[in-house]
């Protein structure tokens, strides 16, 4: 019987050795990354983050996790950008002005009066040649992940603009990018780049006269207090851009890689009607808190794009073809 007992252990210590009880795989490595963005946690750029996240944790089954922080507490746009291409932050959701530093293709996308309307703009960015731009930030240590809605863009001043002469010799606040100051002095203002933190206390204080941006930043920011005059001239339509750190980026499986892309590409959507949404609202608020909105008449718009031809000639043949091109989109 002894003999029995010892014969059926043995059979069973090996069944176990066989047909282990757990799995002796470890356990998917879960992963977290930070992602950056200027705007408060309200903005819809924010919420688009907020919704590319929840996309990311969702197909993972919560093994990935994006951690959005918002209203700066990464640091402003230059800075974060510069630390997402050393590695130091994995993902940041930045205007495409400051990236085009980097990326010099980048300007075909924010020419002002380039799209004939945000539909336009939308069927270049999802299509080949948004595609293309996006791979472009590879040399320059970025994965381009996708597209956000941004509006368009107006200026706003302490005194009443109503047509492209009462801009000449006013300091406006740009973008700290070449493109941006290039526009500001075709119309015979003084472009002021300053860091988007800085722009309410610098119109404030005088430093500069005015600044321009579109509808929910104009509210988001409270420059409507401080720069009471708008006039629509919606003079380019600049896109958002999800970048990645590829040093980080490229650590990943392909399939997590995939993964993230997808979600972001899936986040668009939603993130183009909280724009659309916040953009009626900010309209709505900064008028019934006294702002003097100034709505220009085609034939005044005309004169806005016939001082671009100067910014136009300057441009390098490669950004020109790319220009035709987009504007061949139908």
């Amino acid at each position: 019987m002894k003999k029995q007992w010892i014969l059926v252990a043995a059979i069973v210590v090996l069944a176990i050795g066989i047909f282990p009880l757990h799995s002796s795989a470890a356990p998917a490595k879960s992963i977290s990354l930070k992602l950056a963005e200027t705007h408060p946690q309200d903005y819809p750029t924010t919420k688009g983050d907020y919704e590319f996240a929840r996309l990311v944790k969702e197909r993972s089954k919560g093994r990935i996790t994006v951690e959005v922080y918002h209203s700066k507490q990464l640091g402003e746009e230059k800075a974060v950008i510069e630390q997402v291409q050393l590695g130091a932050i994995d993902f940041t959701r930045v205007s495409i002005s400051p990236v085009s530093a980097f990326v010099k293709e980048l300007d075909a996308l924010q020419l002002p009066y380039l799209y004939r309307d945000a539909k336009h703009m939308w069927k270049v960015l999802d299509g080949p040649i948004g595609a293309d731009i996006l791979k472009k930030l590879g040399p320059a240590n970025f994965v381009g992940l996708g597209w956000f809605e941004a509006g368009s863009r107006n200026f706003y001043t302490k005194k009443q603009v109503k047509a492209v002469e009462d801009l000449k010799g006013m300091k406006i606040r740009v973008q700290q990018a070449p493109l941006m100051v290039g526009l500001v002095e075709s119309l015979g203002a003084v472009a002021t780049p300053l860091a988007f933190g800085e722009v309410y206390s610098a119109i404030q204080t005088g430093v500069v006269d005015g600044a321009e941006n579109n509808w929910p930043s104009y509210l988001s920011t409270s420059h409507y207090e401080v720069a009471k005059f708008l006039i629509t001239d919606e003079h380019t339509r600049v896109p958002e851009i999800m970048i990645a750190s590829k040093k980080v980026f490229d650590k990943l499986s392909k399939e997590d890689q995939a993964l993230i892309k997808k979600a972001m590409k899936d986040a668009e959507p939603a993130q183009i009607k909280f724009w659309n949404d916040y953009e009626k609202l900010a309209e709505k608020t900064v008028r019934e808190k006294g702002s003097v909105i100034t709505e220009v008449s085609p034939q005044e718009k005309q004169k806005f794009m016939d001082a671009m031809k100067a910014l136009y000639d300057k441009q390098p043949k490669e950004i020109i073809d790319m220009v035709n091109k987009i504007r061949a989109v139908k």
